[in-house]
């Protein structure tokens, strides 16, 4: 080969490594002029996102993460401009675009810019709360006849309490949404019951207060009141429930008790003595709601049979004497 011929190949080479060189010089300056950006995202439902890109377009930057827009949503700035210099992209409803446009028009001192600032991110808090339960009141009429009618509150009523979670969303400091997740139960509402009976009307004759071989006679809602007391007093046996009777019966020709009443009922319904006036718990066994032994005992010391002496008894464990029917049976005031 001649040497006019290697000269010329070698030149061609050194051409061809420059022209690679100055390509590979021209990339490296054309990335190193390419800026990355943190660019703020804020969606119609209040969302933020921070994103990195290259883009300076709107709808680029959209487009590279994915972003549509609804028919009723605008983005600001528009999809066809740059990227402002705060570096944010709002979307934003038709309406939100209304009610920004009319400040601006009330304001026109007010940049884009400005608004956008204002834009407060949408905070998320679960709440518990307690709510009251109101009890209801339940009626029982229990009345017969044409008699007079009186209502008496045989169980005070007291409201629950619920415990409520709440999921609530919050922009500058102010409640905006509030949604409920779930509820239960920690307390039940206590209904109030009222009962209405035909009033009592008695009348006693001096017979009643005859012992040796008296005998008292009442009406039937009279003795289902007697019968009534005497179940909740006892009513585990007969002997139990006529050791009740009796004592209300010994107290009528005692001359330390009869000032309480010259019949039993009376001396049932005398202050402090009997359940009657201490709680309304017998209530609940009116109508007939005891044992048929206690009414049979009730009967048989009305027509004057008595298993005891005493005068005073208490539940067994609170006095000492005779034990009855899980009662202590004694003489003392």
């Amino acid at each position: 080969m001649k040497n006019n011929d290697k000269a010329s190949i070698s030149l061609k080479k050194i051409v061809c490594i420059s022209i690679i060189l100055i390509f590979i010089l021209s990339v490296g300056v054309m990335a190193g002029n390419v800026k990355v950006k943190n660019v703020k995202i804020v969606l119609s439902s209040g969302y933020e996102m921070e994103v990195l890109t290259t883009k300076t377009s709107v709808k680029d930057i959209l487009n590279e993460n994915h972003i549509v827009l609804l028919e009723n949503e605008k983005v600001t700035p528009s999809a066809t401009e740059e990227l402002s210099d705060n570096n944010t992209i709002t979307i934003s409803t038709e309406d939100e675009n209304i009610e920004i446009s009319e400040n601006v028009e009330k304001s026109s001192d007010v940049t884009t810019e400005e608004i956008l600032n204002n834009y407060s991110k949408i905070t998320e808090k679960i709440v518990v709360e307690k709510e009251s339960i109101p009890y209801e009141t339940i009626t029982k009429d229990i009345s017969t006849g044409s008699g007079t009618k009186q209502d008496s509150v045989i169980q005070q009523g007291k409201n629950g309490i619920r415990e409520v979670t709440y999921k609530v969303k919050y922009q500058n400091d102010k409640e905006i949404e509030k949604t409920k997740i779930s509820s239960k139960v920690i307390e039940e509402p206590v209904d109030k019951i009222i009962q209405i009976r035909t009033k009592q009307v008695t009348t006693r004759s001096s017979s009643r207060t005859t012992y040796n071989g008296g005998k008292w006679t009442y009406s039937s809602s009279e003795l289902d009141l007697l019968c009534a007391i005497t179940a909740q007093e006892c009513n585990s046996s007969y002997n139990g429930a006529l050791a009740v009777i009796t004592t209300a019966c010994n107290r009528t020709v005692s001359s330390s008790w009869k000032r309480y009443g010259s019949d039993p009922l009376s001396q049932y319904m005398a202050p402090n003595q009997f359940c009657y006036s201490i709680d309304s718990h017998w209530r609940k066994r009116l109508n007939g709601n005891y044992p048929s032994y206690v009414k049979q005992a009730v009967l048989d010391a009305l027509n004057g049979k008595r298993n005891h002496s005493y005068l005073s008894f208490r539940a067994a464990g609170y006095a000492s004497g005779e034990i009855i029917g899980g009662n202590v049976y004694f003489n003392s005031l």
